[in-house]
């Protein structure tokens, strides 16, 4: 009586491709014998075997005697078909020199895209997000990526680190000697590390939503919204926060950056984004323009907020938060001080 499993292998099973034949034969041979005929195939031919070991179902005795009847001159040397993968290429190694196996298996191919794409990848970041990152590096590192970097996005990237680091940084870059090959790999797998964070930076569409929703309004609202926000996770909070720029904001604004946008906006917009502001903001806005525009602005202000409608003083503030804005998108300014040097914290 016939078993289950004698039932099953009675089964026809689905007939082998012309590679899958190639690998099945290959795998049944000797290393000596099948490495000789390697020689014989083409490189794109080599490369369909290949795949088509690693995916190589069972093949029954009867079937494989079959198989290598149609390979006249090829005697079987035992029909191990375990690990397809690995015996394929045991039998590469003994045919063919290192180099070429490597560029079969796809080896090399595989590293050099690494190798390139990686820097490539990290030239299409915001140059301000990969400056913030070295400032946690030392300061070889820091100039070891600097060297991987096109040119022109390196240099935007210098430019974001404090300036009492950038000669150091220059220097060492300028000195740099040959990396080792494990240093090298230790310092790209920390900007895969980096690579991460920007994807994650970049996929977090809803925090930059919910910031522009933000953006549009006061910072009362603003900070109703944060604070229930943060009551719900901190981690959203800290999402968006570092999304949302108001009027009241200029007071973090590096100084060269408020005045390149201040004398840009009218003197109507600003005074009346200063009525009712504090004495501390009032002096930040005014020391950011002209002498001659400032005189004019304190005397309007002079005149106090009555009559005037709350509604266009929170106008004129959002007007002047969303310029900063644009002005910032498009690489002109800076809406809050870099990080400091901890050097020169220290000092």
């Amino acid at each position: 009586m016939m078993d289950f499993d004698d039932f099953g292998g009675a089964l026809a099973e689905k007939p082998l491709s012309q590679a899958e034949k190639a690998a099945a034969v290959l795998l049944a041979m000797g290393k000596t014998v099948a490495g000789r005929l390697l020689k014989y195939f083409t490189q794109h031919e080599l490369q369909l075997i290949i795949t088509s070991a690693q995916s190589l179902r069972p093949i029954p005795p009867d079937e494989l005697a079959q198989l290598v009847a149609e390979f006249e001159d090829l005697f079987t040397e035992g029909a191990g078909l375990m690990d397809n993968a690995k015996a394929i290429e045991s039998i590469l190694e003994e045919g063919l020199t290192p180099d070429e196996v490597d560029s079969l298996l796809g080896r090399r191919t595989a590293f050099q895209a690494y190798e390139t794409s990686i820097w490539d990848r990290l030239g299409e970041a915001e140059p301000a997000f990969v400056g913030r990152f070295l400032l946690r590096e030392h300061p070889q590192t820091v100039a070891y990526i600097l060297s991987m970097m096109p040119s022109s996005f390196g240099a935007k990237v210098l430019l974001e680190l404090p300036e009492s680091r950038r000669a150091d940084i220059m220097n060492r870059t300028v000195n740099l000697k040959d990396v080792s090959p494990k240093a090298a790999q230790i310092i790209e797998k920390r900007v895969m590390s980096l690579l991460v964070e920007i994807d994650s930076e970049r996929n977090s569409n809803g925090s930059a939503k919910v910031a522009e929703l933000m953006n549009e309004l006061e910072k009362p609202q603003v900070d109703t919204l944060l604070n229930s926000l943060e009551s719900l996770s901190k981690e959203s909070v800290n999402k968006v926060r570092p999304k949302i720029f108001l009027f009241e904001d200029l007071m973090l604004m590096p100084q060269r950056g408020r005045v390149l946008l201040l004398n840009d906006i009218s003197a109507d917009i600003l005074t009346m984004a200063l009525r009712g502001s504090p004495v501390e903001m009032r002096e930040t806005v005014l020391a950011s323009i002209s002498p001659r525009q400032r005189r004019m602005i304190e005397s309007d202000l002079s005149s106090g907020t009555t009559g005037i409608n709350p509604r266009e003083i929170a106008i004129a503030r959002r007007a002047i938060a969303q310029e900063a804005i644009r002005l910032a998108t498009s690489g002109q300014i800076q809406l809050k001080e870099s990080e400091q040097d901890p050097a020169a914290q220290a000092a």
